[in-house]
């Protein structure tokens, strides 16, 4: 069923409640999402992105309920992903020779997912096309956010900006706009999005934002892929945004580790009294890497200014949970973040400077040489981890 978005523009995507996990099991959606897939009846009819492959038929049934599929005269692609692009192929069944309007990189994408030589109609940052009673659609290439082959699609005269992934959350909800979400519930989920997607690519944001603003155009609406659409006050998010992408953190300190006897456990709280102790302002976060969501995680890593990671030592290293983590953290290239590592050992004792390796060369600032403790910890030694909780909150 199709939901009014504005004026002649309509939603026609899929909710999808059940959703708990997308890229795989890479990231995690307890929330669900939705595939916003878009109507435009102007002059000419042009529909903009599909749905995930799972829901493609059912798409198109849902489609053909609202419309001839033969009126449709332009397809947009504003990316190639197949949570995006996954009902073409069966809606190009019945409108095969449909133009299909994405960037060069998309091309490749589209072709390299369904193997299918459609009408392709390449546009870059800048073209048109007009759809009609005075209103074009205008193309913005948006490499790299987040794949090489992303685009938005702006139409005048509504003002709509169809974001694609930008500004977008994986957040399922029946109410479709921003202004009928939850605001707490809308803001975590946008910056968990940007947090595990986007940071990647926050110097190549920065330059989009500032190209996006220079263009003048006015935005009413921000019509995303994934989750709610902004329509009250739409620029907040790119605000957001522009905030996220600037090297963002607020006054926290987030401690991860992993255990085997809860020796290294009791040092994490230890080192968490430690820094509340000696600055009561900061915001303290504690969480067992082998107990809670990574993507939860790295939202409230991607928030701190500092980052002390824990592992007992095992072959000659750190635990796996915790080696992962830290590959993650490399991955999302954070900027300007202090880090320290802690641990347990037996024997030998290498997980501390191997932690610490690790952080440096993920490109955390490692603040200092790290605290190890020789099997479980007594009350003397803790009082040691709670001195050098001190000594982070300090550094």
């Amino acid at each position: 069923m199709k939901k009014l978005v504005k004026n002649n523009v309509n939603w026609v995507g899929k909710i999808d409640w059940e959703l708990r996990s997308i890229h795989g099991d890479e990231l995690s959606t307890y929330n669900g999402t939705s595939y916003n897939a878009y109507l435009i009846e102007e002059e000419k009819t042009v529909l903009v992105d599909t749905v995930w492959a799972h829901f493609g038929e059912e798409f198109v049934e849902n489609l053909t309920s609202e419309i001839d599929l033969k009126k449709i005269d332009y397809i947009v692609a504003n990316h190639g992903e197949i949570d995006h692009s996954g009902g073409l192929p069966a809606l190009m069944k019945h409108i095969p020779d449909t133009p299909i309007y994405c960037t060069a990189n998309a091309v490749k994408s589209i072709k390299g997912h369904y193997h299918q030589d459609w009408n392709f109609k390449v546009v870059k940052t800048g073209d048109k096309l007009d759809i009609g009673n005075g209103k074009e659609l205008v193309f913005v290439e948006m490499p790299m956010l987040h794949w090489p082959d992303s685009m938005a699609t702006y139409m005048t005269g509504d003002n709509i900006l169809f974001s694609n992934d930008a500004f977008g959350q994986h957040y399922a909800h029946e109410g479709l706009f921003n202004d009928l979400a939850d605001p707490c519930d809308l803001n975590r989920e946008a910056m968990k999005y940007y947090a595990n997607i986007l940071t990647p690519f926050s110097a190549m944001l920065r330059k989009k934002l500032d190209e996006i603003i220079g263009l003048g155009l006015t935005i009413d609406i921000i019509a995303t892929s994934h989750g709610v659409i902004w329509r009250d006050n739409p620029m907040q998010i790119v605000e957001k945004y522009s905030s996220w992408a600037n090297d963002y953190q607020e006054n926290q300190i987030t401690i991860v580790y992993d255990t085997m006897w809860n020796g290294t456990k009791r040092m994490a709280e230890k080192i968490a009294e430690g820094i509340e102790l000696a600055d009561p302002e900061v915001e303290v976060k504690l969480f067992n890497l082998a107990k809670s969501d990574h993507n939860d995680v790295m939202l409230e890593v991607f928030k701190s200014k500092l980052v002390a990671v824990g592992s007992p030592t095992i072959n000659n290293g750190a635990l796996r949970t915790v080696a992962a983590f830290v590959y993650f953290m490399k991955e999302l290239k954070l900027k300007k973040k202090k880090a320290a590592s802690f641990g347990c050992y037996g024997w030998s004792g290498e997980a501390t400077k191997a932690v610490n390796e690790m952080l440096e060369n993920a490109g955390l600032e490692v603040v200092d040489e790290g605290i190890r403790m020789l099997w479980s910890p007594d009350q003397d030694m803790l009082k040691d981890a709670v001195e050098f909780g001190k000594k982070l909150a300090n550094a």
